[in-house]
């Protein structure tokens, strides 16, 4: 775990921001992709794919909200109007899935930066997404991507 500069705190704390944009009703998550500048790439929240119907049924049965629902990340990658490689992903307030990674490292991001309550140790980890949490951490290990855990 890291004390975060200036320019960490910022994107983390614009991520927080984008998060309160999804509308699912338990968790609200937000990425925010920065280029090496400092300038930002894109932005994406969690939230039902665009053009889709984000009922309340839907958002309200965890089952069918899963099946319909587009990951921050995921978002934030599909958003951007450029290539990635190289670039810093800021994430609030969950931890990647192993899907996620699977697109973060396709993308070229080399560095994601959470906020350190994000932790898949910490007992505040969603328990259902651990398996996919520790798939996630061995991916980006492997790929050489860094996870930067932010006070």
């Amino acid at each position: 775990m890291k004390k975060s500069n200036k320019w960490e705190t910022r994107f983390l704390e614009m991520a927080r921001l984008v998060s309160g944009w999804s509308k699912d009703p338990s968790t609200k998550v937000g990425a925010v992709i920065v280029r090496p500048d400092k300038t930002i790439a894109s932005v994406g929240y969690n939230g039902i794919a665009r053009g889709v119907k984000d009922t309340e049924t839907r958002l309200g049965n965890r089952d069918q909200k899963l099946l319909y629902t587009v990951h921050a990340e995921q978002n934030a990658i599909l958003s951007a109007k450029e290539p990635l490689n190289g670039y810093s992903l800021y994430v609030w307030n969950i931890h990647p899935c192993a899907q996620c990674a699977a697109s973060i490292i396709q993308t070229g991001i080399k560095n994601i930066y959470l906020p350190s309550n994000t932790d898949i140790i910490s007992t505040k980890t969603i328990t259902r997404w651990i398996e996919s949490f520790k798939a996630a951490e061995i991916m980006f290990r492997e790929a050489k991507v860094k996870l930067n855990y932010i006070k």
